[in-house]
C-alpha cells in the first residue's frame, strides 16, 4: 500500500534526464574568494530596478546599503564585501542588456565583517513587519526565479493560506546548492519558517524533498522543532518537480488553475534556500551578500558548493576553480532551466544558484531540426498538458496571438521538457520563449495604446 501512495505522489507528465549530482551532493559548502573587483547590476530581481544611494569614491563597510527598492515589487541591495565604490556606470546582464550598476572595489585586508541591523523580533513583530523585514534584507527567490519574496508572500485580500511548502525539490541536473543547505543550515530554514507562518497565517508547513536526498530528509526530521507544525514529505524523482505547481500536485494533489497561482488552492511555496536566508538574515536586520552556488560540469576541475559575493564577476569564478582548456559552453543555472552565458563579464546575481561548464565534446549535439512527425513524446512530457507541437507548428507561422489564446502559451513554465524528448531535435522552448516575449509586449503596447486615447 505504502508503493501505491508513494507512486501517487508525484504529478502527470515529466521527464527523467540523467541526474549528474554526485559530483557535488557530498562536497560542504565552502567560502569563495573575495574578489577584487565586484560588479554589482541593479537589476537583478524580477520587477523594479533597486536605486543607488551611494556615490563614486565613497567607501562602504561589508553588508551597507548601496541601492534603495525602486517600488514595492523590488528590492534593495547591499554591499557584499567592504570596499570603494570606483565607478557607477553601465554592467552587463545575462540577458545581453546593460543595466545601471556599481563596481565596487574590495578593501584586500578587510576582515570582511557584516553590518549589525535592527532584528526582526519574531515574538513581537506583525506579519507586515515581517514582510517589510524581508523586502529590507533584499531577499528575493533563490531557487532561480528572483521574484521579491515579500510580494510573493503576500496574501491577497478574501484568500488565505492554509500550507506552506517549502521547496526542496531541486530537479534541476548537476545543481546541488539546496541539498547541501538541507544538510548544513538546518536550523537556519526552521527560523526561516517560524517567520514564514507567521507573515502568511498558514497552519502548517511541509518540507518537500526528492528521494534522491534522503539523507537531507532524514536530517530535516530528526530536527524538527517541537514549537512549528512541519512535517517532511519524500516524493519520487522527476523533472520539473520543482516547479511550483507540479510540487502542489505531488504534495497535496491539489491543482493549480491555468493562468492562477499558489493562493488559489491556499498554499505558499517558497524555496529552501530562500527560506534559510529569511532564518539567517532577519534575526541580525541584515541585506542578503552572498549565496550557496554549485559550481560544476565536465569542464570544472574544482567541483563544489561555494558561499559566493553577490555580484563576483564570472570570470573569475572559473578562474579560481579552474577549467578545462576545451571549455565550450557555461550555463548559469542548470542544463534544462539556466541559460548559456554569450559574456564571461556578468556576474552572480542573487537568482544564480549554479554555474555549469561543459567542454566542445560534451555539447556536440545534432544541429539539424528535422520536420515535427507528430510522434506526441512532447506531449506525454509537458507537465501542464500542453500540445509544445502544435504551439511548434503555430510559432513558425508566427501565430502567437492565437498560441496565446487558443493554446495557453502563457501558462508554459519553460522547463525544457518537450525539447529534452524531441526526436526531431525542435527546440521548442526557445520558440516558446520569443513567442511568450512578444506576447506580452503587444499586451503592454495595447495598454499604453488604450491610456493614450
Amino acid at each position: 500500500m505504502g508503493l501505491l501512495n508513494f507512486r501517487k505522489s508525484t504529478f502527470k507528465h515529466g521527464v527523467h534526464p540523467p541526474e549528474h549530482k554526485s559530483e557535488t551532493n557530498g562536497l560542504p559548502i565552502r567560502q569563495f574568494p573575495f574578489a577584487p573587483l565586484i560588479i554589482l547590476p541593479m537589476a537583478q530581481h524580477i520587477g523594479a530596478p533597486s536605486q543607488i544611494v551611494v556615490r563614486e569614491g565613497q567607501e562602504v563597510a561589508r553588508g551597507q546599503l548601496l541601492a534603495k527598492a525602486g517600488g514595492y515589487v523590488s528590492v534593495p541591495l547591499h554591499a557584499p564585501v567592504s570596499g570603494t565604490i570606483r565607478k557607477i556606470a553601465n554592467v552587463p546582464t545575462i540577458s545581453g542588456k546593460m543595466s545601471p550598476g556599481i563596481f565596487l572595489e574590495t578593501f584586500p585586508f578587510s576582515s570582511q565583517e557584516v553590518l549589525e541591523g535592527t532584528p526582526v523580533d519574531l515574538e513581537t513583530a506583525t506579519p507586515e513587519q515581517i514582510l517589510q523585514g524581508i523586502q529590507d534584507a533584499g531577499i528575493v527567490g533563490l531557487g532561480g526565479a528572483a521574484f521579491p519574496t515579500h510580494v510573493k508572500l503576500k496574501i491577497p485580500e478574501g484568500k488565505s493560506c492554509e500550507a506552506l511548502i517549502i521547496n526542496g525539490i531541486e530537479c534541476e541536473p548537476y545543481l546541488t546548492t539546496d541539498h547541501r543547505v538541507m544538510l548544513e543550515q538546518a536550523d537556519d530554514i526552521f527560523m526561516g519558517i517560524r517567520y514564514l507562518l507567521k507573515a502568511t497565517g498558514a497552519e502548517r508547513a511541509i518540507i518537500g524533498i526528492e528521494a534522491n536526498k534522503q539523507d537531507a530528509a532524514d536530517h530535516l526530521e530528526a530536527r524538527i522543532p517541537e514549537d512549528i507544525p512541519v512535517t517532511v514529505k519524500v516524493v519520487p524523482v522527476k523533472y520539473p518537480q520543482g516547479s511550483e505547481k507540479m510540487l502542489i500536485t505531488a504534495v497535496l494533489g491539489r491543482e493549480v488553475p491555468s493562468g492562477g497561482l499558489p493562493i488559489e488552492v491556499n498554499v505558499v511555496v517558497v524555496n529552501v534556500a530562500t527560506t534559510a536566508e529569511i532564518g539567517r538574515l532577519l534575526p541580525h536586520g541584515r541585506g542578503i551578500q552572498e549565496r550557496v552556488i554549485t559550481i560544476t560540469g565536465p569542464a570544472v576541475k574544482k567541483k563544489g558548493n561555494y558561499l559566493i559575493p553577490i555580484g563576483t564577476p564570472l570570470r573569475y569564478v572559473l578562474e579560481q576553480v579552474g577549467v578545462d582548456e576545451q571549455i565550450s559552453e557555461v550555463y548559469m543555472g542548470g542544463p534544462m532551466m539556466g541559460v548559456a552565458v554569450s559574456n564571461l563579464d556578468i556576474s552572480i546575481v542573487k537568482g544564480a544558484s549554479g554555474i555549469v561548464a561543459f567542454t566542445e565534446e560534451d555539447v556536440k549535439r545534432p544541429q539539424e531540426i528535422y520536420p515535427c512527425i507528430k510522434c506526441g513524446a512532447c506531449v506525454d512530457a509537458c507537465p501542464i498538458s500542453l500540445n509544445p507541437s502544435k504551439l511548434g507548428i503555430l510559432a513558425k507561422f508566427e501565430a502567437y496571438d492565437r498560441m496565446a489564446e487558443d493554446f495557453h502559451l502563457m501558462d508554459c513554465f519553460e522547463c525544457g521538457s518537450c525539447s529534452y524528448v524531441c526526436p526531431s531535435h525542435i527546440p521548442l522552448v526557445q520558440y516558446f520563449r520569443l513567442a511568450k516575449s512578444i506576447v506580452r509586449k503587444r499586451a503592454t503596447a495595447k495598454q499604453t495604446a488604450e491610456h493614450a486615447k
